[in-house]
């Protein structure tokens, strides 16, 4: 099927697209309570008829498009949870849950690929294979959705994967497009130092939990200085620092809360050795105590050759070059890792920042919000990269 013809197609559902992103804003829904969101895309989806729609799981949903001839299987994913995020917008349709918040433009992943599956339902006759659209529940919080949708099958026979994710600081028209790693492998880690409380007038009769535990900070900084390859991207960084309640008295335990990034598989191994080491030796140094819980969450994202050069050609074929951006590969993690372990996949970028529309504001911020022009090209992308592949 020629662009020239679905390019009025993507027109037409462009209005859609955005007031179903709008609803989805309007209501989010945390990780694993994604009820009414789920519901929607289920209902959204049955009416547009030549669809096979079923729910994997208990908050997710996925569509199969069937093709009148045979061929690959190609799967497309979208998440659709929210953030425990108080929203700071000014915009009409802000969230109506407080203190949840789509701060990371999932409603819009959602709202894109319930556009590209519109649009492909009506032209079925076309389709060569299968086309599975994956609407995933939890993201953001691990262990994540997307694992829990390969456990229940939805990845059986596919060929390929492909997904996106609408990017903050990159412009609105741009489509990002990196080849192998993109996006790190997540790790977290809890500890808690146990000292022994006491009067901040006579810190000797105690066990300073808070000096012991600032020295574990600034240790920890040295795993990645000092036992990492510098050649090597690994990131360690603390988030969370709690302890004590009054400034003259010193605190029973403190404690810190932080993660490690890297592209690397070898440091999910290697680092959890390497922080208990330094805990274990700081505390110790001071006649405290520590516990010490550490998580290998989300694989590294690291894009398939072959399939990301059908991702560029896409975008260069609907955009041309100054529609094609090379970003560096971030350290922010994603869970859609877990499906490229069962096919080759890509992730690619999608521009939505805009500066003349003040829409600036990085994800996860109150602030946040999308260029709602950027929602075309999701589409665009999606349904171009389907008969890209299974032509």
């Amino acid at each position: 099927m020629a662009n020239s013809t679905l390019n009025p197609a993507i027109e037409n559902v462009r209005e859609e697209v955005i007031n179903w992103r709008r609803y989805l804003h309007q209501n989010p829904e945390l990780s694993y309570h994604e009820e009414k969101t789920s519901k929607f895309v289920y209902e959204t989806l049955l009416s547009f008829g030549n669809l096979e729609v079923s729910r994997p799981t208990k908050y997710s949903v996925m569509a199969r498009l069937v093709g009148s001839q045979p061929g690959k299987i190609l799967a497309i994913r979208a998440d659709m949870d929210a953030l425990p995020i108080q929203e700071e917008t000014d915009i009409e349709f802000k969230s109506k849950n407080p203190g949840v918040m789509h701060a990371c433009g999932h409603d819009g992943h959602t709202a894109m690929l319930l556009g590209a599956a519109k649009i492909l339902s009506e032209v079925k006759e076309d389709i060569k294979g299968e086309v599975r659209f994956f609407f995933q529940h939890a993201e953001e919080h691990f262990p994540g959705g997307a694992q829990e949708m390969v456990d229940a099958g939805g990845m059986d026979g596919v060929n390929m994967v492909i997904g996106a994710h609408l990017m903050s600081d990159l412009d609105v028209g741009k489509i990002g497009v990196v080849y192998g790693p993109m996006m790190a492998s997540t790790h977290a880690f809890w500890i808690t130092v146990k000292g022994k409380g006491g009067h901040g007038g006579m810190p000797h009769e105690t066990i300073d939990s808070i000096a012991i535990g600032a020295q574990v900070v600034t240790n920890l900084q040295h795993v990645v200085a000092r036992n990492t390859d510098p050649l090597d991207q690994v990131v360690l960084s603390i988030g969370k620092f709690v302890g004590g309640e009054a400034g003259n008295v010193i605190a029973n335990s403190v404690e810190i809360t932080g993660t490690v990034r890297s592209f690397d598989v070898k440091y999910r191994e290697i680092m959890p050795d390497l922080v208990e080491r330094v805990v274990k030796g700081v505390t110790e140094a001071h006649g405290a105590d520590y516990d010490l819980k550490y998580i290998c969450g989300y694989l590294p994202v690291v894009n398939d050759e072959e399939v990301t050069k059908i991702i560029e050609d896409t975008a260069r074929e609907l955009y041309g070059e100054e529609g094609l951006d090379f970003p560096k590969p971030k350290m922010g993690a994603e869970d859609f890792s877990a499906y490229q372990q069962k096919a080759p996949g890509a992730f690619f970028m999608i521009g939505t920042r805009n500066e003349d529309k003040g829409i600036v504001f990085p994800h996860h911020h109150p602030k946040f919000d999308i260029d709602e022009d950027s929602l075309e090209y999701g589409v665009n992308m999606f349904v171009n990269a389907v008969f890209n592949y299974l032509k």
